[in-house]
């Protein structure tokens, strides 16, 4: 998720070297700017439900599927002055089991259960409210076969993280709508929108395949009706249409498709804790407590998930953690109110069937409440046996992170059945690596630490890791556009425990500070537009730096894919000595041999301490360069490097 002003000194750990907190000004969201192009500054305010005039009637969820394993549906009704009405459905299978009236007059809540011998189609739901009768159609559709449709995510899999509006624009006919409130594109500004679409990674999956991927995650492309900043999808408006500047909901399913035809999955981003200010039903609430009010205390967001878990925490800080905002644009959603639940719940499970879709990726995910987030995923885990989905959580500690997991060793008093998380004790372990850090508890040590602490999981091999992503300074920036660290820390990544995440662009060597707050984390990716000078997706247009890059993560990856070792294969690590990291990945017919050296100078590694796994070993080939080993009593591993030897007998 786009961290904002309020998180500008936990960004400001993770900078590169000679970048300041005074600099950080730089990629501030600066409200003069937004003055500029007539958009007001977003204040934090009290909403209520005001009733009033409806401009359009609504039914959410639009549709919905016979034989799910639960057959309970709650439907929410959007029409004007509609409070007091009366629901009557007459269709063999479904009844009206109950019927909620809430503060504003323009909503009905009603439940439906739907027998298992339902049959599909549609049919009439009539609502007579003040005299006046109203008669909206629904479908129940056929569900399709489930059988390996919805894929789920393993330690096999390599993620490619897009951010869609910022990769290429295959539709410019979509770039602009005269009523959406941010219109057009303007690729000189990081804050707007550059035209990025669904279309354009459809025409792009040829690359993706090549460099060995086998997953897609895309940033959040559901409707983003915002007048400023609406590119990164963060503040949703409309929870059952995509971003029409994207493409349509058919594109999406077609997207996932063409993506299982080759053997890739997709990941949807979602985000429980907030939505966009322009939200249609931020703009005419439901409830009063649809959304956490502001009050004295109370407005943003403290954004210290210690609180959760912390003994000595104080019920203020606690409160202001889950239910303070985010944002001031970005409303913060209350998911104890039961029809908030059961909608962002529906939502969920709507797009699985809709999409067929691999995976869920979860923003924010210690925000919201954790009561919910438990519901939300046991509900999931009860529809799908295949289907899968990760949370972020940017944290700071093991034990924070791991307790957020199901089934793990520390029990913090946080209910959960989350599979796994976004890994950031593991990326803040390699950055220490990548800038230096050596010592006894830091860097390599780091590394062996972070690694050693994975008895908190029940499955740490299913943890995503990354060197960067679209909230955070990009990768080749941070190793200071050194090509040694570069592949060092990209070797590690594509060979430890875990799902490997890799950011667009890195694989050509996009730079850039700022993260979310300036251009360089999320620039456009060279030839996804067609008056860009150079076609980055194509080898004939990269430099040879950039070639040598690209080369490396394929290699690796592809490698990786056929690889049982790399994928399944147990992790065994040694302590570290001297800068230098050795572990093992031991497989069904394959073992790979890993020596990081974090050090500047060349550093000879006497064996003998590993021979417990060398044993039967007679010699090795390097992955990437193909080199043949034939003794390793002694192996040299250069400067700033990582050697991925398979061992031969």
């Amino acid at each position: 998720m786009k961290h904002l002003l309020s998180l500008t000194l936990l960004i400001v750990l993770l900078l590169p070297q000679g970048y300041t907190q005074q600099d950080s000004s730089l990629y501030n969201d600066d409200p003069m700017q937004k003055r500029a192009i007539g958009v007001e500054e977003s204040e934090y305010r009290v909403r209520v439900p005001n009733g009033g005039p409806v401009t359009e009637a609504r039914i959410e969820p639009p549709n919905w599927w016979v034989g799910m394993r639960d057959n309970q549906l709650q439907l929410l009704i959007y029409d004007e002055e509609i409070g007091t009405g009366e629901v009557q459905i007459d269709y063999p299978g479904v009844t009206v089991q109950a019927i909620h009236r809430v503060e504003n007059p323009n909503y009905l809540f009603v439940d439906l259960l739907i027998g298992p011998a339902t049959p599909a189609g549609e049919f009439p739901i009539t609502l007579t409210a003040k005299g006046e009768e109203r008669t909206y159609t629904y479908e129940l559709q056929k569900r399709l076969p489930q059988e390996g449709r919805l894929q789920g995510l393993t330690s096999e899999d390599l993620i490619y993280l897009i951010m869609p509006d910022r990769f290429a624009n295959g539709d410019p006919g979509n770039d602009s709508y005269p009523d959406m409130n941010q219109s057009g594109i303007n690729r000189d500004k990081v804050f707007f929108r550059h035209g990025g679409d669904l279309l354009g990674v459809m025409e792009h999956l040829d690359y993706l395949e090549e460099l060995g991927v086998t997953a897609l995650w895309l940033n959040p492309v559901l409707e983003n009706d915002q007048p400023y900043e609406s590119y990164h999808g963060y503040a949703i408006t409309d929870h059952y249409e995509i971003d029409k500047r994207f493409g349509t909901n058919e594109q999406y399913r077609q997207l996932v498709e063409l993506c299982h035809e080759r053997g890739m999955k997709v990941i949807m981003d979602v985000i429980h804790n907030h939505v966009g200010d322009e939200h249609w039903f931020i703009r005419d609430l439901p409830t009063s407590d649809w959304i956490h009010q502001e009050t004295e205390h109370l407005r943003k967001s403290n954004f210290r998930e210690t609180a959760l878990v912390d003994p000595h925490a104080s019920a203020y800080d606690k409160e202001q953690l889950s239910d303070g905002w985010f944002d001031a644009h970005m409303p913060d959603l209350n998911q104890r109110n039961p029809y908030l639940a059961k909608y962002l719940t529906q939502n969920a499970i709507w797009w699985n069937e809709f999409s067929g879709h691999d995976a869920y990726r979860i923003d924010t995910y210690f925000y919201p409440d954790q009561d919910f987030m438990y519901d939300w995923a046991r509900r999931l885990n009860e529809e799908y046996d295949d289907f899968s989905f990760f949370g972020e959580t940017w944290v700071q500690g093991y034990s924070v992170q791991a307790q957020f997991t199901e089934n793990s060793a520390i029990r913090g008093g946080v209910p959960t059945d989350l599979p796994a998380v976004t890994d950031f004790q593991l990326f803040f372990a390699i950055q220490e690596v990548l800038a230096g850090q050596e010592g006894w508890t830091q860097g390599t040590a780091r590394l062996y630490y972070t690694l050693a602490h994975d008895y908190l999981y029940e499955d740490a091999y299913r943890n995503v890791i990354f060197l960067d992503n679209h909230d955070l300074a990009r990768y080749f920036t941070v190793v200071g556009e050194d090509m040694d660290r570069y592949k060092m820390g990209l070797a590690f990544l594509l060979t430890t425990r875990g799902i490997p995440m890799i950011y667009y662009g890195t694989e050509i060597l996009l730079s850039g500070s700022g993260g979310g707050f300036g251009e360089g984390g999320r620039k456009d990716f060279p030839g996804g537009w067609e008056d860009d000078y150079f076609d980055k997706f194509r080898a004939i247009n990269r430099t040879a730096a950039e070639q040598e890059a690209f080369t490396f993560v394929k290699t690796l990856a592809n490698y990786r894919k056929s690889s049982n070792a790399l994928t399944r294969g147990k992790l065994i690590h040694f302590i570290p000595d001297d800068g230098v990291y050795v572990y093992f990945r031991q497989g069904v017919d394959a073992t790979v041999m890993v020596l990081l050296n974090a050090r500047d100078e060349e550093q000879v590694v006497d064996t003998e301490r590993y021979q417990e796994i060398l044993i039967g070993f007679t010699g090795a080939s390097d992955v990437v360069t193909g080199e043949s080993y034939s003794e390793l009593n002694e192996i040299e591993v250069p400067g700033r490097s990582t050697l991925v030897l398979e061992l031969r007998k």
